[in-house]
């Protein structure tokens, strides 16, 4: 072999492994681009299920909220049905196909309704939404709605009101006439009016909702017109001093005279179902609430007679000491299925319930002024439990009483309505020379309310020259909102949405 034939040699050796390294370098970098075109593949293809995914779990959701604002209509027109149309037998879930603008159905939710408890305007409603085109996904919403009652404030009067030094209020206080605050309110204070004329002065109209309170550093009251606690003052002052959440005017006023269909619905309810009783005969019922469900009746047979020389000195209309003197036991009762006691008289109340909800009414029918009946607390009358398993409503077509001879020290858990008179006490104040001839009742410690009070005319438990109960203090139960005594006044029928929850 030439020397020249075995360069050609070495040559063509050296370019096939040459050609051999390359395409071995092709198949590794077309290996490696496969895989990454694969996995770009599978990535994107991933990423389209995935948005896909997305796309049906919006739409699911979607479709779980319309079945809500469905049943929120529903309710809306047929406020007691909870069974979506169906038969009360009839139990849910409730199917209802979706569609989407075209009229095509794309879903469907499923509705499972539960009704209020006993007493309570409170409907939850689950709705679960699910899409045709993936049946494993779906989306479910919980929501619960109410019907706020007659109960959402710690105070509602009709009329023009003063709340004095001593008083203490945890819970919204409003008034269709003016108010004015000179204790401490611990949530909102409002009234309908965008001012007035305060009648416990003279002088210029105030704030629908002001207060005599001297501002800080300042202590006291002063009683007479207060310039910057009336128009033209812009802004209304904050006075976080008294109004410790604020104050608001010109807000919608309460129904009072709505209560008076509420008494005839109760009465004909008690008459059916739950607890009647008609004119004693005497001056009117007792009713002691106990511990096992039930209640002793007692007629009262007549009332305490006032001291001598304590007699009604500022002319108020009703006035007596509205406490008992001799009573007669009439018998024993179960609570009714229905939570209703009504009676068409006079009623003393007191005593302890416990895992009970109750609604004590007092009227006469017809309706008519001269005859109006009355319910008076003159002993504690008290809740074992306070997470809205006990509750109490005293309905009253004339007054809520606290009589001459009352407990010194009072506790009242209860939701009181006085629908044409007011929740308080009366004057016990018959001054001679040397003495008040009504001691030694005159004067009182402490009485605290826990519920709700509303009052046609102005509330009171005090007066402004020391007499009455020197403590006052006012706390809202908040379970009354939407979980009123039974057939207790609500402020509307549409229904309100409580609280929101996406399970899934």
């Amino acid at each position: 072999m030439t020397c020249t034939n075995a360069v050609h040699r070495i040559k063509h050796i050296a370019s096939l492994r040459q050609r051999g390294i390359m395409t071995l370098q092709l198949v590794v970098f077309g290996g490696i681009a496969i895989i990454f075109l694969s996995g770009f593949v599978v990535w994107a293809d991933a990423l389209v299920r995935s948005v896909i995914r997305a796309s049906d779990r919006a739409t699911a959701f979607t479709v779980a909220e319309a079945g809500i604002e469905y049943y929120r209509w529903h309710l809306a027109h047929a406020s007691q049905d909870y069974w979506d149309g169906n038969g009360s037998s009839t139990p849910g879930p409730y199917a209802h196909p979706y569609y989407d603008k075209n009229g095509v159905q794309i879903g469907q939710f499923l509705l499972e309704i539960t009704p209020p408890p006993s007493g309570s305007t409170v409907v939850t409603v689950k709705s679960t939404g699910r899409v045709l085109s993936d049946v494993l996904i779906k989306k479910i919403i919980t929501v619960r709605l109410g019907v706020p009652s007659f109960a959402k404030y710690a105070a509602a009067v009709h009329e023009n009101v003063r709340f004095g030094q001593g008083t203490e209020i945890f819970g919204p206080v409003h008034s269709n006439g003016g108010v004015r605050m000179d204790g401490i309110a611990h949530n909102v204070v409002t009234s309908a009016l965008p001012s007035y004329d305060d009648p416990d002065h003279t002088g210029a109209v105030e704030f629908g909702v002001h207060t005599h309170v001297n501002p800080p550093p300042g202590s006291g009251i002063n009683d007479s017109f207060r310039p910057q606690e009336a128009p033209p003052t812009s802004p209304v002052p904050t006075r976080s001093d008294v109004f410790l959440v604020g104050r608001q005017l010109s807000v919608p006023a309460l129904d009072f005279a709505g209560v008076t269909q509420d008494l005839s619905e109760i009465r004909g309810s008690a008459i059916a179902k739950g607890f009647y009783a008609s004119s004693s005969g005497a001056q009117g019922y007792e009713v002691v609430f106990k511990t096992n469900d039930t209640f002793d009746l007692f007629r009262v047979n007549s009332t305490t007679t006032p001291p001598s020389g304590c007699y009604n000195s500022q002319s108020q209309d009703g006035w007596g000491t509205w406490s008992i003197n001799t009573k007669t036991l009439r018998g024993t009762y179960p609570i009714p299925a229905n939570g209703l006691i009504f009676i068409e008289d006079n009623v003393w109340v007191k005593g302890t319930i416990n895992s009970a909800r109750v609604t004590v009414a007092s009227a006469r029918f017809p309706d008519a002024p001269a005859t109006r009946s009355s319910i008076t607390v003159n002993e504690n009358l008290l809740y074992t439990n306070y997470d809205g398993q006990d509750v109490i409503g005293l309905i009253a077509q004339k007054n809520i009483n606290i009589g001459l001879v009352s407990s010194s020290t009072l506790r009242v858990d209860a939701a009181l309505i006085a629908q044409n008179g007011r929740v308080g006490r009366y004057y016990y104040l018959s001054p001679t020379r040397f003495s008040n001839r009504c001691s030694p009742h005159h004067v009182k410690t402490q009485i605290t309310t826990y519920g709700m009070i509303a009052s046609n005319q102005r509330y009171g438990f005090a007066y402004t020259d020391g007499t009455g109960y020197q403590l006052r203090n006012l706390i809202y139960d908040s379970h009354l909102l939407y979980g009123p005594p039974p057939s207790f006044p609500l402020t509307s029928d549409t229904y309100e949405m409580i609280s929101w929850d996406e399970m899934q």
